[in-house]
């Protein structure tokens, strides 16, 4: 870890911190390529990796991360004066924001020439103004990359995606994704993340890393290359697991020179299983190889669990008793990472036939003092619209 985290935190946290579903919602919609140009990624410079990269920037980690989601059109627009001001003006102190949104355009226009510029949307038109405000606000910036689910390199690289009858696959939302096994792909993402550190950003957070939901029935019926992964003797769900573990470890390896942590985004549930066999999560194995882990663990995500019938509607137990198991298993690694996970702050129409369960300041509050009192003391918000509860005491468990 960059810094040394001084937490207010039980026992078990303590051992914690030794070493430095249905998923995240979409607010950006689906545009053309401007040009079909061919990509292709240049070895990387051995010269480089014999340097540190260090921000201009200064920031400075907080006591305990508690931050909110920003898409890029938020962070680039007028949206993001009033998130800055929400900040401010609570115990709120991170901004988690789109540099590679969930189509897969890149939110900024990189340098012209760049093997990206076909992928940019100019969301963020003036990045580096962006950064000086939040560097003056006392902001800590953190880099989303979203990695597998990329319906703009798939519609480039139909050979790096999955394909049915010759056309590149798409989920039911119409969504693309990339293909784990292929390391082009690692490797397209990496540079993404590099140009995210060299922008300021001192934390890399990627997001679907995974194969699609479901992949295990589907496996059969699609088209796509094994990689490296071959002639691995492991069977079809060991191999996911291991490519997506491998993808990273050799994250966090490249990226190691940029004196950024790397944090993986993970389905909650991944937490209670030995893996999730289609999407290749397997909790310990991936919280191994990241300084933070953040674990979605939305109330309205989850059916009937830990004996709650409507998880939706009680997000204290709901969190109370996932943070129980999550302890245990990080507890059980060597050197755990810390634990962020993401909280909701969305309502669920999907979820009801009647009235929806309205998520306001109690439940809110009631997820965060949940974290608290299980010796979880960081935490991240979703909002899709960056719509945000007023009036939240979002340090509610540390004053009891």
């Amino acid at each position: 870890m960059k810094k040394t985290r001084n937490l207010l935190i039980s026992a078990i946290s303590i051992a914690l911190l030794s070493v430095p579903v249905i998923v995240h919602g979409e607010e950006t919609t689906t545009a053309s390529l401007h040009q079909e140009r061919e990509f292709s990624l240049k070895p990387l410079d051995d010269k480089m990796k014999r340097f540190v990269h260090k921000s201009d920037y200064q920031f400075e980690y907080p006591d305990a991360v508690r931050g909110i989601y920003v898409t890029g059109n938020s962070a680039g627009g007028s949206k993001f004066n009033s998130l800055v001001d929400l900040i401010e003006k609570t115990e709120l102190n991170t901004m988690v924001i789109d540099v590679k949104e969930d189509n897969g355009h890149l939110t900024f226009t990189p340098e012209e020439g760049s093997p990206y510029e076909d992928m940019a949307q100019d969301y963020i038109k003036e990045p580096e103004k962006m950064m000086e405000v939040l560097e003056e606000k006392g902001i800590y910036p953190i880099a989303r990359i979203v990695v597998f689910k990329d319906s703009v390199l798939a519609k480039k690289r139909p050979e790096l995606s999955f394909k049915k009858n010759g056309q590149v696959w798409v989920n039911g939302k119409g969504e693309a994704f990339v293909n784990p096994f292929q390391k082009e792909v690692w490797e397209y993402n990496i540079e993404v993340a590099k140009m995210a550190a060299k922008m300021g950003f001192q934390e890399i957070q990627f997001d679907y890393v995974r194969f699609p939901e479901g992949f295990e029935t589907r496996d059969k019926e699609l088209d796509y290359s094994l990689g490296d992964y071959k002639d691995s003797d492991l069977d079809d769900v060991q191999k996911r697991v291991q490519a997506v573990t491998d993808f990273v470890k050799y994250a966090r390896e490249e990226l190691s020179n940029y004196d950024v942590d790397v944090s993986v985004d993970i389905f909650g549930y991944a937490a209670t299983i030995e893996e999730a066999p289609g999407i290749g999560q397997n909790f310990s194995k991936i919280s191994e190889n990241v300084d933070i882990i953040s674990s979605m663990i939305y109330p309205s995500h989850w059916t009937s669990y830990f004996g709650i019938e409507n998880p939706d509607a009680e997000p204290y137990k709901l969190v109370k008793e996932y943070a129980k198991v999550e302890n245990k298993v990080l507890g059980a690694l060597e050197e755990p990472p810390l634990s962020r996970p993401w909280l909701q702050d969305f309502e669920a129409p999907w979820l009801y036939s009647g009235a929806t369960k309205q998520y306001g300041k109690a439940e809110v509050e009631a997820q965060i003092k949940a974290l608290y009192e299980n010796g979880i003391n960081e935490f991240l918000l979703w909002n899709a619209g960056n719509t945000y509860t007023e009036n939240v005491d979002y340090t509610i468990g540390l004053k009891e």
